[in-house]
């Protein structure tokens, strides 16, 4: 992954230290499981384990004769060994070593993924609750519809967020699996008893079968399941893109002391950062695809799969890892703005209260049909005198919506003034605000 986009933190966890790190963790978790399986005695078991390390450039140097990362980084291994190194890899096929290796380099990084996410929920919990009765309206195809807060949406945030944490912690487990089963899976060199041990050293699980290879729909539901949780956050930052757009201007991301929006135009004040993670998340879905085409593998394993998650493994973890720590500072600091959230709010001349009316007739023997057509017209009036240059409050700050609704005698006939100016209440639709909040953050 570039540098630019990663954490140390992540990037650590998947560089060519990493890598032979957890190699060498497997190797030696199978010669203490010899070891106690009888078949390696206690000193050269002691021996391998005090002293077996490798050397990268050494590594890279075998490589370049063997054409074989496994064998040129068991030489390496060796070189540092005396005759005990022949218990080393023993009974074992590379890919033993590989895709359990792997596991654990997958879930340390889900165990770090998991801590980004619960920072970021965090986050969006910490101004839900500052935004609790923030009203402001609510959009449908990115029309006005109806009052609601700004703390729903960041409920709605929250709880996506959580469902995409929980996945998280469901493909943890599925990943959670070693295999020590030999080359062709079938333990003709090594008993069960071998792989559990090895495994159990690691604190993974052991497959309950496999061939040469863990089957790949593990690592499938793995990237599947990032993907799902940048699709949640990219939904975030498209959120708080419209909010920054200049004629909406409900809120917008922090604007540092000497930060710079455009080369051309010195006014700019641009959603950089959503942008960024839109695009990060972008990245982050494309990797399903390969992920899922690794599944189907020829027979007992063809090397196909490799060079792909050479790419997709470490650039998922250290992109996810990186878009979710920027997306909680962008939240942490986002400007939120409510006196422009009821002016937008206001916008439509109390439009946004003609659900409410629609409600109200029925209730004086008008069937739904007719009230519908009462309600409808007076709102497509309101549309006309807005678009006509109408301010769509008066000075006595009454809405053109409730007074082209006081003027129509059909609704006057049903709805006295007192009944119609009642529908017209912002508490009516955020008096079950605490009740949700209390169902969302348990």
């Amino acid at each position: 992954m570039v540098e630019r986009y990663s954490r140390e933190i992540m990037a650590k966890k998947w560089d060519m230290q990493a890598k032979y790190d957890a190699w060498l963790k497997v190797e030696l978790a199978a010669v203490k499981a010899w070891n106690k399986l009888g078949l390696i005695n206690d000193t050269d078991c002691e021996k391998i384990l005090k002293n077996a390390k490798f050397d990268i450039a050494r590594i890279d140097e075998i490589e370049k004769t063997t054409k074989h990362d496994v064998i040129a980084f068991l030489t390496s291994v060796s070189e540092s060994l005396g005759e005990e190194s022949r218990f080393v890899h023993y009974a074992m096929t590379s890919s033993d070593c590989i895709d359990t290796a792997v596991a654990l380099q997958i879930k340390e990084s889900l165990e770090l993924i998991l801590e980004d996410v619960s920072l970021l929920l965090e986050a969006i919990k910490k101004r839900a609750l500052e935004h609790k009765n923030t009203l402001m309206v609510g959009r449908s195809h990115g029309i006005h519809g109806e009052p609601i807060t700004f703390g729903l949406v960041l409920a709605i945030w929250y709880d996506e967020i959580s469902h995409a944490k929980e996945l998280l912690e469901h493909v943890k487990e599925v990943i959670s699996y070693g295999k020590i089963s030999g080359a062709m899976g079938n333990f003709a060199h090594a008993p069960l008893e071998f792989e559990e041990e090895v495994c159990k050293n690691l604190g993974l699980k052991a497959a309950p079968v496999s061939n040469q290879v863990i089957q790949r729909d593990r690592y499938a539901q793995v990237i599947s399941a990032i993907a799902i949780l940048a699709s949640s956050c990219e939904q975030i930052a498209v959120a708080i893109r419209h909010f920054q757009r200049t004629e909406v201007y409900e809120a917008e991301e922090y604007f540092s002391v000497g930060q710079k929006g455009s080369s051309a135009m010195p006014h700019k004040r641009n959603p950089v950062l959503s942008e960024n993670i839109t695009g990060l998340c972008r990245v982050l879905r494309s990797f399903v695809t390969p992920a899922l085409e690794n599944v189907a593998l020829w027979h007992e394993r063809d090397i196909s799969h490799s060079s792909v998650e050479r790419f997709i493994l470490p650039d998922a973890f250290i992109t996810a890892d990186f878009m979710l720590m920027r997306l909680t500072n962008l939240i942490d600091k986002l400007l939120v703005y409510p006196e422009n959230m009821m002016k937008n709010l206001n916008l439509t001349g109390g439009l946004v209260f003609s659900g409410r009316v629609l409600l109200e007739l029925p209730f004086k023997g008008i069937s739904r049909e007719e009230a519908y057509k009462i309600v409808q017209r007076n709102a497509m009036k309101v549309w006309a005198d807005l678009q006509n240059g109408k301010a769509a409050i008066n000075e006595k700050n009454e809405s053109l919506f409730l007074l082209a609704l006081l003027s129509d005698e059909d609704l006057r006939k049903s709805l006295s003034e007192e009944d119609v100016r009642k529908c017209f209440d912002y508490n009516y639709y955020t008096k079950n605000v605490d009740a949700i909040f209390k169902r969302t953050f348990k």
